[in-house]
Formats: C-alpha cells, sequence, structure tokens
C-alpha cells in the first residue's frame, strides 16, 4: 500500500535529490531541452533564485526521499505578463504513475493563486503523453504548437503550449505578492 506523499517547500539540500531526478530527463530525451544535466550546485543556484518570486515544491516520499518536484517561473519578462507564469513538474522514474504529479500542481497552484498569479502556461515538447495528460487533467487547454521548435539528438521536436486560467482576469488586478513575502 502506497503513502501520500508529503509536499514542502524545496531546500537546498533538495538540489542533489532534484538533479538526480532531472539528469536522465536531460540525457535520455528531448523532454527538456537542456543538453548537459545541472549539478547540485547548479540545481540549489536555480531553486535560491525561482524562491526569490515563485514557489519550488517538492514531494518527499514515506522515506523521507524526494520523489518529485514543481515549480513556476516567469513566463515572460515583459511587466503586462507578471500576472502569468510558466510552471514545471518532473517526478522520478519510479514514482510515476502515482500522483505525484497532480498532487504537487495542486500544491503549486493553490499558492500562486494566493499570490494573486492569474494563469499559468505549460511547455511540453512532443509527444510527451504523460504530461499532455496530466496537463490537461489539471485543467489546462490547448493553445498552439512550435514546429520543430528544438533541436536535439539529431531531430527537430515540436513544442505544445497549454495554458490554465488560476483566477479571473480583474480590469485592475492586485500586484502578485513574492513568494518569501507570501510565508510570513
Amino acid at each position: 500500500m502506497s503513502t501520500k506523499p508529503n509536499i514542502r517547500v524545496a531546500t537546498q539540500a533538495d538540489a542533489a535529490p532534484i538533479a538526480a531526478i532531472y539528469a536522465p530527463i536531460v540525457e535520455t530525451t528531448a523532454i527538456s531541452f537542456e543538453i548537459e544535466p545541472p549539478g547540485e550546485a547548479d540545481m540549489a543556484r536555480r531553486i535560491l533564485a525561482v524562491q526569490q518570486t515563485w514557489p519550488w515544491l517538492v514531494s518527499v516520499g514515506a522515506g523521507n526521499e524526494v520523489t518529485g518536484y514543481a515549480y513556476a517561473t516567469s513566463f515572460r519578462a515583459r511587466a503586462a505578463y507578471r500576472w502569468c507564469c510558466e510552471s514545471t513538474a518532473y517526478v522520478a522514474e519510479t514514482e510515476r504513475g502515482q500522483g505525484i504529479g497532480r498532487r504537487l500542481y495542486d500544491a503549486l497552484f493553490a499558492i500562486l493563486r494566493r499570490q494573486g498569479f492569474l494563469s499559468v502556461i505549460g511547455v511540453i515538447t512532443l509527444p510527451n503523453d504523460a504530461s499532455v495528460g496530466l496537463h490537461e487533467a489539471m485543467g489546462f487547454e490547448p493553445v498552439g504548437v512550435y514546429r520543430k521548435a528544438g533541436y536535439k539528438f539529431g531531430a527537430w521536436h515540436d513544442v505544445g503550449w497549454w495554458t490554465l486560467e488560476l483566477g479571473p482576469a480583474d480590469i485592475e488586478p492586485s500586484e502578485p505578492v513574492a513568494f518569501p513575502d507570501l510565508q510570513s
């Protein structure tokens, strides 16, 4: 019998297991367009950088091992995009199919709503049935495909775009709250 993982905010101590989850995705698939997997130190820097504005969460199993992670980042740098962000989730290969991605996204989107973000973009290298399935199960709607957007492993890959509305688009929305300020 599998127990539900605990979802918590990522810390610097999670950098190594997060890097370990991500490395085979970079090394063996076109899911990520990175060519070299980031190491522990680089992942630690990424976690710190993301958490200046957005949440980075981990799923922790019964043995206190990191089983997956999810975070949000900037969608675009222009000021008018500040109520929109991009989300990412990865689950350890041995833990897939157990609902971890969905629980991570449920927690992530709840925080993003509290911060005042109104929409989330999902960007998926195609084909990727598992990621498409997760995003659509979470309520994302497909909005388009960039054909041959990335070249990896000797082939061109399409990238699909999905969007999820987190809340109503008010005429004068409040400024999003940075993640560290939300935690205070």
